[in-house]
């Protein structure tokens, strides 16, 4: 099987800048007319308009919408449950929180599992952090600091690297110290779309936005960026 992560700097079925275009191109990726895809909104603590947006935003795509609360007691367990969509998606929030319910319930594995059965995972932020060996992440409050992650992507990831300027000085210096190894960030609207666990496809649904990859030299921090080979 093939294994996919589309991993978003911002946006997706975001809640507060959601993007249609890069939606389409993750439900495309299953190779379904009208594929299941599941939403898993643990970063946000279940957010009721982030669950809404998305369930409005994949119906509106000609997708069949669930989604997977680890809030609520599971109807069923949970690896049957996740086998039976053809995509994830990870929404944002405390990356931290995220990993803690996540190994908590086994739904780590779970997803793993699926992961290497081809379903499609996805997410934006938190949710594409989480993927990765590690990244910046502000799940504690008032800073921006490392975070490790569960490391099925090499290397680092830092989201938002254009909207939230106070990341980037942090994660180059993260990266320079060598607490984080290279790797890279993304700006909002794109996503790095990973297969077999290589850098495939820099997709960007906005004109002027960028990947960077980052790379350790001594005492600094070398970035490159990367234009999107694909822009919708």
């Amino acid at each position: 099987m093939t294994r996919q992560i589309v991993a978003l700097g911002g946006g997706g079925f975001s809640r507060t800048h959601p993007d249609p275009k890069m939606c389409t191109y993750i439900i495309s990726l299953t190779g379904r007319r009208r594929p299941a895809i599941c939403f898993i909104p643990t970063a946000s603590g279940d957010d009721p308009g982030g669950v809404a947006n998305f369930y409005r935003t994949a119906r509106r795509l000609g997708a069949r919408p669930s989604h997977l609360s680890l809030f609520q007691q599971p109807l069923e367990p949970l690896l049957p449950f996740v086998l039976r969509h053809d995509a994830i998606w990870v929404g944002g929030g405390n990356t931290r929180n995220l990993l803690l319910l996540w190994r908590a319930w086994g739904l780590d594995g779970v997803l793993r599992k699926a992961y290497d059965r081809g379903v499609v995972l996805s997410g934006s932020s938190a949710g594409a952090l989480c993927w990765f060996r590690g990244g910046v992440t502000d799940s504690y409050p008032g800073r921006y600091q490392e975070l490790s992650c569960l490391g099925w992507l090499h290397g680092s990831f830092c989201p938002h690297y254009s909207s939230e300027p106070k990341r980037k000085p942090v994660y180059r210096r993260l990266v320079s110290k060598g607490i984080l190894s290279g790797g890279y960030a993304a700006d909002d609207n794109v996503g790095l779309h990973f297969i077999d666990e290589k850098l495939a496809y820099i997709v960007a649904s906005k004109k002027g936005r960028n990947a960077y990859r980052l790379t350790r030299h001594p005492r600094t921090a070398h970035e490159t960026r990367i234009d999107p080979n694909i822009v919708l």
